[in-house]
């Protein structure tokens, strides 16, 4: 059943068990609790009354040395004097009674609810005593009195234990009243508390399932302004559909690259297998029609084997595994070989710092180095130069390809890497456009990356980075 509950009613289901479970324990705390503390507050009260009266009796050896003050005191013989009775003693002050007496146990003024039956209980100063009357306990507190004249008298004070039940009986029928009130209105306040909390979940459900049951990435979830854990899965979803788009969109024209380039060689081979098919034709024409198709064959297979070799880097496959490689060989024998093309009358020089040793496949940073002199071959000014260097840093290697040739614009810089990216389609020996782009795979593999800096009519410079 819970399984098939939204989240909403989970967490209203949780709080409301909570919290009835908090008020529960909280009315029997009430009651068990309560019960104590009032006593002791009803033990408490009947102390203070008593003290406070032991201040309203004083004694006078004569009525002429009463200060008559206007107060409606009462005054009664005792002894050789008068005793004077403030006029508020003896009221009852929380239903705690107050009574005068003699030595002798002689009521002589005020109320005593039990004074009949507790005629035989002896006094006993500064002390709590208990007593039972018709199943009804009741606390009593002697004071003995001490002054001038005073000698014999005692207060004593009764207060009963139903006092307290009283206000108990009143404090627990107040909680049955109010706890579930309270319960049921912070429920139904939890409730509207969870479905605003879990809104823009709501919102972000419904835009996922607009954008799955559609072809629409651009669509975003749009929850408003916030910083809590909501806002932040919102604003990670919209990038990871931003990102999804992105890689569509390249995926898409990806597809759309690899079938152009594929279509212009198939066609070749096609019309040229139609023009031989046509009707009989001699050796040399069989010979440069076959020329043709290997030609154009071999374009294709290096397009696929290109692809390819894209496929492995991005899926991170086994296939090129890394080993420890000395750099500084590589580009130099690499240079080597290459400063021996000479096209067009083009000069390649290099210069790299000794025993410079990295973490990487040799196969693919060897294409790197061929991939961005062959560039700089490609677009270099006829007899110009190419400068190839290799340098050593405290975390990172660099190596650099410098050409003055034709230059790159500022607009184009963000595009080459790119792939099937041409700076120039014109040219007919541009390639696929595959090639920088391979090299920014292969920087990436080795967690490296790759930068250029570039002046039209002046010349190129790419630079490789990796850390040691």
């Amino acid at each position: 059943m819970l399984k098939n509950m939204s989240i909403r009613a989970k967490v209203t289901l949780w709080y409301t068990a909570a919290l009835i479970a908090v008020v529960a324990l909280t009315y029997f705390l009430v009651i068990f609790v309560s019960d104590e503390v009032l006593q002791k507050t009803i033990r408490d009260s009947l102390i203070e009354t008593v003290e406070d009266n032991v201040d309203e009796i004083e004694y006078f050896e004569s009525l002429e040395d009463v200060l008559l003050s206007g107060d409606v005191d009462h005054y009664m013989a005792y002894g050789d004097g008068y005793l004077e009775i403030d006029d508020d003693f003896l009221d009852s002050v929380n239903e705690v009674y107050t009574s005068l007496y003699d030595s002798d146990g002689t009521l002589l003024y005020g109320e005593n609810p039990i004074a009949r039956d507790a005629r035989d209980l002896e006094f006993s100063d500064m002390r709590i005593q208990r007593v039972t009357v018709n199943g009804t306990l009741y606390y009593i507190f002697d004071r003995k009195l001490d002054g001038e004249g005073l000698d014999g008298l005692w207060l004593r004070g009764v207060v009963s234990e139903t006092q307290g039940k009283t206000q108990m009986d009143d404090i627990s029928r107040l909680s049955l009243i109010m706890l579930p009130v309270i319960v049921l209105f912070a429920v139904i306040g939890g409730y509207f508390v969870a479905r605003r909390a879990l809104r823009p979940i709501v919102r972000i459900t419904e835009a996922a399932s607009q954008i799955s049951r559609g072809d629409d990435l651009k669509k975003r979830i749009d929850i408003g302004e916030g910083r809590d854990e909501v806002h932040l899965l919102a604003r990670e979803f919209n990038g990871m559909f931003e990102r999804l788009d992105a890689s569509f969109e390249t995926e898409q024209q990806f597809t759309l690259d690899v079938s152009h380039e594929l279509r212009t060689p198939m066609s070749v081979i096609l019309a040229q297998c139609d023009y031989i098919l046509s009707e009989e034709r001699d050796g040399e024409e069989y010979r440069e029609a076959l020329s043709v198709i290997e030609r154009q064959g071999k374009k294709m297979s290096r397009l696929i084997n290109d692809m390819l070799d894209f496929a492995r880097l991005e899926l991170k496959t086994d296939k090129y595994t890394k080993t420890e490689v000395d750099f500084t060989e590589l580009v130099s024998s690499t240079s080597g070989d290459l400063s021996l093309i000479r096209e067009r009358g083009i000069e390649l020089t290099w210069e790299a710092d000794p025993d410079i040793t990295v973490t990487g496949n040799r196969e693919l940073l060897t294409r790197l180095l061929v991939n961005l002199v062959s560039n700089a071959y490609r677009y270099g000014r006829d007899c110009g130069h190419i400068y190839v260097k290799l340098s050593d840093s405290k975390d990172f290697v660099s190596l650099s390809v410098e050409d003055d040739g034709v230059g790159i614009s500022e607009d184009e810089q963000k595009k080459i890497f790119d792939r099937f990216y041409q700076t120039d389609k014109s040219r007919t020996d541009a390639g696929f456009g595959l090639g920088l782009s391979m090299v920014a795979e292969i920087a990436n593999f080795h967690g490296g990356s790759v930068g250029v800096k570039s002046e039209e009519g002046v010349g190129s410079t790419f630079t490789f980075t990796m850390p040691k």
